[in-house]
């Protein structure tokens, strides 16, 4: 049963709450051979549906970069704590009508992949990936999800639930196409992480140049030079 009074009642309190975006993905499409990394289901063994939902990050935060990371790090901060309470809202919405939900933070929060898993830096489940299943967007070679109306400019959060929801339709594209001929994320990378021949990230050397040399402080570079 595909709950349609739930999903119209989460996508209604989802713009009440200020949510600049929402979306909701089968947590099947986890279960996909091309995708290679940790599942919602290892967190929640009944999950049927991740619902993603964010908010967009104002151009101003990246304006002074890099010389203002520490306005741009508490703009994401700020985002962040939004999040959590409007998070923490639907999950008690969905709850209310009956269903197991839960809350997972956001990627690069305290409790994100950046500090999770100190081995891997892998999140518990990818929230982009939902992003990309539920038609949000697609992955641009910054490998951060490029939003039609934002771009790369947003911070998420995602709730799982055993509530079977009606899944939204999945992006075209994996690989943004508008980005296909562009690297200025690419060339603008203070530690270089991204690879030009295989597409990959190095996670390591973007996690220890920020907290490392920048003390904890968010680069935000690759965001600020994307033109879309």
């Amino acid at each position: 049963m595909k709950n349609p009074e739930l999903k119209a009642d989460i996508i209604f309190t989802a713009k009440e709450l200020g949510l600049d975006f929402i979306g909701i993905a089968d947590a099947k499409g986890y279960l996909k051979e091309d995708y290679v990394g940790n599942k919602p289901q290892d967190v929640m063994k009944r999950c049927n549906s991740v619902i993603v939902f964010g908010l967009s990050i104002p151009k101003g935060a990246y304006e002074s970069l890099p010389k203002g990371r520490a306005e741009y790090t508490n703009t994401l901060l700020a985002a962040t704590v939004t999040l959590r309470i409007a998070g923490f809202k639907l999950t008690k919405l969905i709850e209310e009508r009956g269903y197991l939900a839960t809350l997972a933070p956001s990627e690069g929060s305290e409790f994100g992949y950046w500090y999770a898993n100190k081995e891997t830096l892998k999140a518990n489940f990818s929230m982009k990936y939902a992003c990309y299943l539920s038609g949000i967007g697609s992955y641009g070679k910054n490998h951060l999800i490029i939003t039609d109306k934002f771009g790369s400019r947003i911070r998420m959060a995602a709730i799982l639930t055993d509530a079977e929801i009606d899944p939204d339709a999945q992006s075209k594209n994996f690989m943004s196409d508008k980005c296909k001929e562009c690297y200025k994320c690419v060339e603008v990378c203070p530690v270089s992480v991204f690879s030009i021949d295989d597409g990959k990230i190095d996670r390591r050397k973007c996690r220890e140049y920020m907290f490392g040399e920048l003390g904890g402080l968010r680069c935000g570079m690759c965001v600020k030079v994307c033109p879309l």
